[in-house]
Parts: C-alpha cells; structure tokens; sequence
C-alpha cells in the first residue's frame, strides 16, 4: 500500500510538472509532409504516430524542456506538385522551423530547394536517392541511409553465389535512376555485368509490365536486382508470377527500399516473392524498441481502430528517430519566443520566389548536425546532413514471412552471425555455403546458375573458319545433293565432347565465315571480331588464344598444347669418322678415368710394396707393375697377386667402378656405331635471322606479325596453304628457293609432322601462346560452363582419344629421344662412383699410415740422437722401403734365406747354368742390407745405414 501511494505522489508531481510546463513553454510550429491519400495513407499515419509517440516521449522524460514542438501536416497527395505546394504552405503560412518528411526521394529535390532559400531544415526519414547529396544543402539532413551503401551488399551476394550477368529492375524517375551508377560500379568490382538495364514506368499498366517481362524472358540473364517503390513493385512481381518468372532458375534481388516495406504489404503479394532475396536495413532488437512496439501497437490501435494488422517498418522507426532528435535541436537552439522564429523579409506572401527567412535556421541545422543519441532504429549521429552506413540484412522471402540469411557489415562484407551485444560480426563468410538455408523461387535444392538458355530463344550462332590447309582441325563440307552443311575435325570433336559434359542443352547451328563464294571471309581477327559485333554467338576452330583479341572477347580454357615452335629437317649424323672410339665418354669423363687409374695404382703400390715381391724392385720396374696392374683391371687382365686386406678393399670397389665404365662405354659405342643418329639441321631461330634463311608461315595466320617483330625481312616470309606445298619447301632449302623452317602453333605442326615424321621434327617452343580456345562475347556465362567442362575433357582419356583420331602419326616415326640430343656419356652419370672409389683409397692410406707410424713413429720423438728433423723422416723412408720380415709371405721364407747364408759361408754355391733373374740380384742386396735391421719395435737411429739418404 506504502509502493502505491509512493506512485500516485509520483504521478501527481510529474502531471503537476508537466502542467506548469505547458504554462511556460514556447510552441514551436514543424510541418509534416507525407502522402495520406489512396493505400499510402496507412502507412502515412504510422510514420505520424511515431513521431507524435517520440514528441511525447521526449517532453515526458524532459518535463523541463523550453519548447513545445506542433506539428502541422499537410498531404502531398503522392505527387511532386503537391508536395511543393504542401512544403511551401507550411514554410509560407504555417511559419514551421523545419519539416520533417516528405517519403520520397522525388519530393525531397523540390521541398530542399525550398527549405534552402527559408533556412527551414528538411528532414527525410525515407528519401534515399543518392543525388540528393548532391544538392549539397546545409538543411537538407537524411534520417536514413542512402542508396548507394547498400550496392556493395548486393554486389557481395552476387560474388558469393558466381552469378556474372544482373538485370537492374528499376522505376523510370529519379530515384530508380539514382542508384545504378553506383550499382554498376559495385557489380564491375566482382567481376559481374549488366547486359541491360529494364526501366518501368511508375504509372506502367499490367500489360505493359508483362511486356517487359517478356522481353527480360528470351534473355539468358535470370538474376534481377529491383529497385522501385512497393506499389509498383507488387504489380511486378504479380505478374512475374502471372507468366512463370517465378520459377526455378530465377533470381529476385530487392533494394531496401522494398525489403523494409515488406510488412505494409498485402499477404498475396508477399506469396507472389516467394524464394525472394532482400536487402533490408538492419536494427538491433532491444529491450527498449520490443517496448516500444507494444505501448505503439496500443496507442495506434486506439487512434485507429479502423486500421488492423499493421506493423512498424524501418522507415516508421527512423521518424521516431527523427522527430525525437529535431525535439533536442529546438530546445539546445534556445528559442525563447515565438516571435524569434521567423523574420519577414517578403513584400507579397503569395509570390512563389519570396519568404519568410527563419532566423533560427542556421542555429537549429548547426544543433542537428552535432546531435548524438542511441535511437530506436539504431545510433544517430548524421556527418554532413546524413546518416552513416551501418549493418544490412539479408532476408529470404518464404511463404512464413522474411527470414534472415546473412549480414553485411561495411568493416566485415558478408558474414553470417552478429554479436548481440556489439552488433559486431563474429563469423565472416565469403563462401555460399556459410550463408543460412535459402529457398529460391521455385523452391529448388540446388543455388540457380544465373542464367539459361530461353527455350523460345534462338539458337546459338556459331562461327567456324574456312580452311584449305589442315582441315583436320575444321573440315567443312557440302552435300551437293541436298544441300546439308557438315563440319567435322578435331576442334569440333573437342566442342561436341565438351557440350555433352554441361548439364545442361545448348542449342547451337555452325555457320562458316566466308564470302558468296565460298572462300574465307578474311583472317582470324576478322572471324574473333564477329562476335564482338554480335553476328556470331561464338566461334569454334583452331582460334588462339591472344591478348589483343581478348580485349572485346572471352576465350574458354585453352584445349590444346601452347606454344609457337618451328620444324625443321633433320638430317643423319651417324658417327663413321676414325676417332668415333672416343665420343661414347666426354674429355672430362676420359680425364678423371685416367686419373683414378694413376691414383689407384699408386694406392695399390704403397699398401702392398713393404709386403709383395710384385711391387718390390728398381724404381722404374715399381713404377711400370703399379701402372701395368692398374689399367689391366679394364679387362681384367692382371696378373700380380694382392696380398695385403686394405689394398684387396680397394681392389673391390675399383673393379666395380671399371666394370660399370666399361659397360657403358661398350653400350654407347655400339649405339653410336649401328643406330641411326638424326640431328636437326637448325636448332635455334636466331640461326636463321644470322644467315638470313627463308622462313615459312600459314597464311593468315598471326604468326607472319611475329616473325616480323622478331626481325626477319618481309622477303624472307613465305606464306604456305598446303602441307604438299610445305614438305615441298622444306626439302628443297633455303638456298634452293625452299625454306629452312616453318613456324606456326603447337597443334598445327603437331598434324604436319604426324604425316611427315621421318623427314622433320619440332624445335622448341620458341615464342610463349596459350593455345586454342573457344571464342564467346565479353562476360558471357557460357565461358566458365564451357571452360570446366574442357577441363573434364582434357584430363581424361576422351582427349587421347580425339588426338589419336585426327593425328594419326606414320608406322616408321623415330622417337623424339633420338633427335638432337648429345650421345656421349659424362662426368656427371659417374660422379658417386668416383666419390666412392676415391673414399675407399684415402680410407685405406689413412689406416695404412697410422699402422706404419704406430710402429715406428719413435723415431721421429727419439730424444737420444742428435739426427736432424729430415734425417730421421729420411730413417722413415728407408723403413717403408724394406721388406717387412713379421708379414705373412717373409716369414714363410725365412728357413730357405738362413739356407742361402750357410752356403755363403762355406763358399758353396748351387750349380746353375742359368743366369740370376733381376729378382735374385734383388733379393740378395735386400737380404743383405736387412740383417742390420732389428725388429721392429727395437731399431734404433744407429742400427739402421744411412747410406742413401743424406
């Protein structure tokens, strides 16, 4: 009981408040334009009943607030005229401070010329053609967002769904046409064009919409993008439904300002959108605005009861806004009589050129322009009379009303979710398959490609080149009987393969390019051009792929090789000369051969000479066995034993290395003594520019300019029809009257050498193309079909098999590997095996020179002598010079040596006729020398002679 009497007391004081405000409040006169004839003045009264909702708001919350604000409408009975007469009543009359209003864009251009020259503000909640900015006048303000933010939204869903061609739809005024430059602009951004653009005037008769629908029906566009007002827009889309546009394969895009009018329209006309996108300007759903809409739904019912089943639009909720912000502009003004408001400097009030200038008006357009509050309809703050871009939503139209799909956010473009709190996105998205589930018209599973072909179209027209000369590529022949054109040959096969893999019938009629009678209407650039004058739809043939013509056509992904390359004779340049032996290995192979055999041979030597009487002697006998034993390993001819493990190791891996050289060497000898070896006659263009040869090209084709530019005289250009001519030129020779090489396309010299493969082979590519491709208009969408569906048909087995049809090569071809390439055998095949062989030996010196310097390394350290440094590395070599008595193969010839020397004493020789080998003589002199050698381990500088050293 204490809450409600503390509520009355409340209640009583703010009625208390309120009364004596309204005793000292100054009244402040503000005109309203908005159109309330017909069915518009439903909705007229909303907007109304917003802005008298937002003055009752404001001056409740504010009961201290100065001004009153009296709102005066006037009907602009939804013309121009009226409007301008309504504005200029008020402005004349009524003496308001500002209008708010009026609801189109085409009324707003007149009203602001008169708000301009009285200093009366202008605000529009709903005006959003994009030239009314450029009336740039400081009392004109924009309580909405203008047309040209919401372009880059549906240029977004464009991109995301690959749709390339749009039709604009728009109403034939200045606000249908405001939007399409910058929509224009926006769909070039990502790469999408219009091909027309279907105007429809405001007063169009269903049969004349019909007409027009027609018309957009026998293009292949099916994506449309409508801006117009709302009536228009449901006698469109009733008729759309009328003729079958509402079925699948189509696409409806609607402007918001269709989108945000979606409540205030019937229910039938909202079933004839269905599967329709929308963009519609996003308002946060808070607590304060789901007040609001129940205390306005009651208050609006109460007023109304007439009128049911209405809803709050975005538009009625930024007059809200709008009425609410003007509230706070007039009371910061500071006007504090009525009389201040306008200053009369008119002599005759009903001349159209004079008025009553508002004093305040600067005052109150300069106290607009800083207002900042958080409105119903979102944040409202205006830069330069305007209100900023914010958030769009997608919506998809179904039979259950609108329903979000996505959201556009100008920091973010597409995204999918929204944060509650901050309005922020929080998934962005650039793919279809992040939006929400869309139902398209027609209700299909699958997203609509964006255009067809009209089943009562005509068919596609499709150039064909007129050729002589390799008709395997395009052959075009005539039944003389009745008459019946047939095209055949590999780009037709290439063409036939790719239609078949669309999902889709693609009508079409070939249609060669040639004059009356019959002979080829001019070059490839002509026949590329025809379509881009529309006489063709497309041209199929062997049409490269350049970049001068892709500057007025499309071409599809290129079908085959690319590529400018020359053929040339090639001639037989078996080696028969006396010095062939040498070729199957190149110098740098045969130097480093003859050098492993020296080294191996040394490192033979050093592990075997302390040990094995083979490679024991005079030097030069030393040197000859190392020799002779190295080099016999390549037939495998040696005869000296190896006794010690590291040198039988090294063996191992040197006769694998001989083993594999002299196989190879062996293999490529007989090659290059018994196989045909065929080398072109010229390998490089520049060749032919330095000795001024003759070169040949198809005629007509591009390739003539690019020999030109290249350098080659005009002189030296020969122009050929036939491959008879051609083989006919090139076996003859430059010098000869003939040419020495013939340059044209991949594809081209592909079919000539097929024919003629054993005379001529392909030299390079020489010049970079990209190959032949199917021709279609700019931006036409049959470009990316087609395309994916020659990609189909390139990477299967289908395309070997229409190249082995068409190119079918003679039964006696070389293989390509036998032409040009070098037949000699290097370094760099046998590199590892030398690295191997060459590891091996220094392995086996490092452990050999470690084990001798393990045993008599004390020599080198003995503190007792007084030898010099080089005497005792002399000692050393005295050492590695004799025999090592504790091997295996001395040790078993002792007894016979002790034998020997007790016949020397005893002075008894053995009887021998024969005289002593060098051996012998050998052998005595080192048993001689190697009894004052101690063991070793125990010799000394002194127990060793030093004779020969020093």
């Amino acid at each position: 009981m204490i809450k409600n009497k503390n509520h009355t007391f409340l209640f009583s004081w703010i009625f208390l408040a309120m009364i004596n405000a309204q005793n000292t409040t100054i009244p402040v006169n503000v005109g309203v334009v908005l159109d309330f004839d017909s069915g518009a003045g439903k909705t007229a009264k909303v907007y109304l009943s917003c802005m008298e909702m937002a003055l009752s708001d404001i001056y409740a919350s504010h009961p201290y607030f100065k001004t009153r604000i009296v709102l005066n409408t006037r009907n602009s009975k939804q013309t121009v005229v009226g409007a301008a007469a309504a504005a200029l009543d008020l402005i004349k009359n009524a003496e308001v401070l500002a209008i708010l209003g009026p609801e189109t864009s085409t009324q707003a251009s007149f009203i602001v010329n008169l708000g301009d020259e009285a200093h009366v503000p202008i605000l529009s909640f709903s005006a959003s053609a994009p030239y009314l900015t450029s009336l740039r006048s400081p009392y004109f303000f924009r309580i909405t967002q203008t047309d040209s933010y919401q372009v880059k939204a549906i240029s977004s869903i464009v991109q995301n769904f690959g749709w390339r061609q749009v039709v604009p739809i728009y109403v034939d005024n200045m606000y249908g046409e405001g939007i399409i430059p910058f929509l224009i602009d926006a769909l070039q951004d990502v790469d999408a064009h219009v091909p027309y653009r279907s105007v429809i005037s405001p007063s169009a008769t269903g049969d004349q919409i019909i007409k027009e629908l027609y018309k957009l029906m026998t293009m292949q566009t099916r994506v449309f993008i409508v801006h117009m007002n709302s009536n228009l827009c449901s006698k469109l889309f009733s008729k759309a439904k009328e003729i079958g546009m509402m079925s699948k394969g189509y696409v409806w895009i609607l402007t918001d300002g269709i989108s945000n009018r979606l409540n205030s329209m019937n229910s039938s006309v909202i079933a004839s959108m269905e599967g329709v996108l929308g963009i519609q300007t996003f308002i946060p759903r808070t607590t304060e605005l789901e007040k609001f809409e129940l205390r306005w739904k009651g208050q609006f019912q109460q007023d109304n009861p007439t009128i049911i089943d209405v809803q709050l639009d975005v538009y009625a909720l930024q007059a809200y806004d709008a009425a609410f912000a003007l509230a706070m502009s007039i009371e910061n003004v500071g006007i504090s009589t009525s009389s201040e408001i306008h200053k009369d400097t008119s002599f005759n009030s009903t001349d159209l050129d004079t008025y009553k200038v508002s004093e305040n008006g600067p005052k109150l357009a300069e106290a607009l322009s800083i207002t900042r509050f958080k409105g119903i309809a979102g944040d409202f703050k205006l830069v330069e009379g305007q209100l900023q871009s914010s958030t769009f939503t997608i919506v998809n139209i179904k039979s259950e009303g609108e329903k979000p799909v996505a959201f556009w956010t100008p920091e973010n473009q597409m995204v999918k979710q929204l944060n509650d709190s901050t309005n922020t996105s929080i998934l962005s998205t650039n793919s279809k398959s992040n939006l929400g589930p869309i139902k398209w018209p027609g209700n299909p599973l699958s997203v609509p490609r964006g255009w067809e072909i009209p089943t009562n179209g005509k068919k596609l027209i499709i150039g064909v080149p007129v050729k002589i000369d390799f008709t395997e590529f395009v052959k075009i022949s005539k039944d003389p009987k009745t008459g019946t054109m047939d095209v055949t040959g590999f780009c037709i096969d290439v063409f036939h393969a790719a239609l078949k893999v669309l999902p889709y019938a693609l009508p079409y009629e070939f249609t060669p390019f040639s004059n009356p009678d019959g002979t080829s209407a001019g070059n490839y650039n002509d026949l590329v051009y025809q379509v881009h004058l529309g006489k063709f739809d497309a041209v199929v043939g062997d049409t490269t792929i350049r970049a001068n013509r892709s500057l007025y056509v499309d071409f599809t992904m290129p079908y085959t090789e690319s590529g400018v390359v020359m053929v040339v004779p090639i001639i037989d340049r078996t080696s028969k000369n006396a010095w062939v032996f040498l070729k199957p290995l190149t110098w740098d192979l045969w130097l480093t051969t003859f050098c492993f055999f020296l080294f191996t041979g040394f490192v033979v030597w050093v592990l075997e000479h302390r040990i094995n009487e083979d490679f024991r002697g005079p030097p030069s006998h030393q040197f000859g066995t190392s020799v002779w034993f190295s080099f016999s390993t390549m037939v495998f001819s040696h005869k000296e034993n190896v006794i010690s493990n590291l040198a039988r190791f090294v063996m191992i891996i040197w006769v694998f290395v001989v083993l594999i050289l002299t196989q190879s060497y062996t293999a490529n000898l007989a090659s290059l003594l018994t196989v045909q070896q065929l080398k072109p006659t010229v390998v490089d263009i520049k060749d032919l520019l330095r000795k001024g040869d003759n070169v040949g090209y198809a005629k007509n084709a591009y390739v003539y300019g690019v020999l030109l530019k290249v350098g080659f005289k005009d002189s030296n250009l020969k122009d050929f029809r036939t491959m008879e001519a051609l083989d006919e030129a090139l076996s003859k020779g430059s010098a000869n009257g003939g040419i020495a090489a013939f340059v044209d396309e991949t594809p081209t010299m592909k079919l000539f050498l097929a024919k003629y493969c054993s005379k001529y082979t392909m030299i390079g590519p020489i010049f970079k193309t990209e190959g032949f491709g199917f021709v279609f208009p700019k931006r036409s969408p049959l470009v990316h079909d087609v395309s994916q569906a020659i990609l189909a048909v390139t990477e299967g087995e289908q395309m070997m098999s229409i190249e082995s049809k068409w190119f079918k090569k003679e039964s006696n071809c070389q293989s390509s590997s036998q032409l040009g390439s070098s037949n000699s055998l290097g370094l760099d095949s046998f590199w590892g095996l030398f690295l191997i062989a060459g590891v091996a030996s220094i392995f086996a010196l490092i452990i050999f020179l470690a084990s001798f310097l393990y045993e008599n390394g004390h020599l080198l350290i003995d503190s007792d002598s007084e030898a010099s440094t080089s005497e005792r590395i002399g000692v050393l070599f005295k050492i590695f010079n004799q025999k090592d008595l504790n091997s295996r193969t001395f040790k078993s010839s002792q007894p016979r040596d002790r034998i020997t020397d007790a016949r020397d004493e005893v002075n008894i020789s053995p009887s021998n006729n024969w005289p002593e080998s060098p051996f012998s003589y050998n052998n005595h002199s080192d048993g001689n020398s190697e009894q004052h050698i101690p063991p070793p381990g125990q010799a000394t500088l002194e127990s060793v002679p030093r004779h020969g050293f020093l």
